[in-house]
């Protein structure tokens, strides 16, 4: 048994379910990402290196840019576990009509709730991870004084404790929105050691953006405050976060901002501009280092980005930033550059793909399925010899066809496998259906577009 196969036979039976479950629906799976990853290791290799980056106290900020169901999503969440691993904090959301970078009504705090309340470690990587973060800081100063020889029963101990806590906290403080983030934090450590889930209560609202006007946040914090988080503000206090994470030990803070093409999808010209010069500011803030310790990862369609009507590339200012150089070509890869343009995976990838999802397969439900590798070779073949396959086929098209003949083999045992390929019709397929339909209803699409 290969090393390989070691591993998978170790997965978590709950794990191994959600993933196989996950794939067989056309959605990117949360966890166990790492079983499943194939190819792409250029594109990894390069987050990897900014991941080094952000822990020496850089920003950074990249586009991932793919077709739908071409992995740029399953990409964010395997990068998203390896940062875990390392002891990064991670924080993600999906962008919708109803939470954007920038907007009126709560649109754009409503970017940073998401964010917060999915802000994960490597003890909560399903998310929910501020309340034990600031415990772990806690911990952490108490030991400290603990070293310098002033024990928890000695009268001292509680002074020098508020002492250091004021010292890091005046690294925050010169910062925008850094006295009252400093103060309401200072407040949540105080609520923390006397126990007082009330006012603890009133603090992780403030620093989750919950508070609708200051007059409300006065009242139940028990003190003044000259800001709250709202939509114009929220970007700043990812910043001040980025500072804390690295103050209370980790490595830094990484944010996976998803669906972008929800910002192309706006269609009144000036709130769509409002949340480019957004993506601007983030982009000159992080590569210009005044956002020390943050990695920003943006994943998109082409159209998103190179749509000259409405997408970034209609924002002047992003497209000067973000276009190929006069330099670039097809023949060579450069991974350095903000964008990462995804390619579709080689025929050789795909079929190592979908080897590694019959083997989870078998363990999942505890036997072979009903196919030699000649048919999966099989399998790919005729996939790819459809219409346009070979270069519009995307790794998410392929393993919902391939799950699904894998569950008919499963369920009806006089069916075969040339039975079942024989059954399908061939139809296009709903991931082309609806990149053609917007095609046709936008037309603002160059035949730079159709190259991706």
């Amino acid at each position: 048994m290969s090393r390989s196969d070691m591993e998978i036979q170790k997965i978590p039976k709950r794990i191994l379910n959600t993933l196989l479950l996950s794939v067989s629906a056309g959605v990117v799976p949360r966890i166990g990402a790492p079983y499943l990853a194939i190819g792409r290791k250029d594109e990894i290799e390069a987050l990897l290196h900014d991941l080094e980056q952000i822990n020496e106290g850089c920003g950074t900020m990249r586009f991932i840019v793919g077709r739908y169901g071409s992995g740029k999503s399953f990409l964010m969440q395997l990068i998203r576990g390896y940062a875990l691993e390392r002891d990064f904090i991670t924080a993600d959301a999906d962008l919708s009509p109803e939470r954007r970078l920038y907007g009126s009504g709560g649109s754009g705090v409503a970017t940073y709730r998401e964010l917060i309340k999915n802000m994960a470690s490597k003890s909560s990587p399903d998310g929910g991870a501020l309340p034990k973060m600031i415990a772990r800081w806690i911990e952490q100063l108490k030991a400290r004084i603990v070293s310098e020889g002033i024990l928890p029963e000695d009268e001292r101990f509680v002074s020098r404790l508020n002492g250091v806590v004021a010292e890091q906290m005046s690294e925050i403080e010169f910062m925008v929105g850094g006295f009252d983030f400093s103060r309401v934090i200072t407040e949540y450590y105080r609520a923390f050691a006397e126990e007082n889930d009330e006012k603890r209560s009133a603090c992780l609202r403030w620093l989750r953006g919950e508070y609708a006007t200051k007059t409300e946040a006065r009242r139940e914090l028990g003190f003044s405050v000259s800001v709250i988080i709202d939509d114009e503000n929220w970007y700043d206090f990812l910043k001040l976060w980025a500072i804390l994470v690295r103050l209370i030990g980790y490595r830094g803070l990484v944010v996976f901002i998803d669906e972008c093409v929800n910002l192309y999808k706006i269609s009144h010209r000036v709130s769509r501009e409002n949340n480019y010069e957004k993506i601007l500011s983030m982009f000159n803030d992080t590569l210009q280092g005044r956002a020390p310790g943050l990695g920003v990862i943006l994943g998109g369609t082409p159209q998103f980005m190179d749509d000259p009507r409405r997408g970034l590339f209609s924002y002047e200012a992003l497209r000067s930033r973000l276009c190929n150089s006069r330099y670039a070509s097809e023949q060579y890869r450069n991974l350095v550059g903000p964008v990462i343009r995804l390619k579709r995976l080689s025929d050789d990838e795909l079929f190592a793909l979908i080897s590694r999802v019959t083997k989870l397969y078998a363990v999942n439900y505890g036997k072979e399925p009903r196919l030699t590798e000649e048919e999966i070779v099989r399998f790919l073949e005729i996939s790819l010899s459809r219409a346009g396959a070979d270069e519009m086929i995307t790794p998410r098209e392929m393993l919902r066809d391939y799950m699904t003949v894998l569950n008919i083999l499963m369920q009806n045992e006089q069916a075969t496998f040339e039975d079942v390929m024989a059954s399908a019709i061939t139809v296009p397929s709903t991931e082309h259906a609806e990149e053609k339909e917007e095609k046709k209803t936008e037309r603002t699409y160059t035949v730079t577009d159709l190259e991706f």
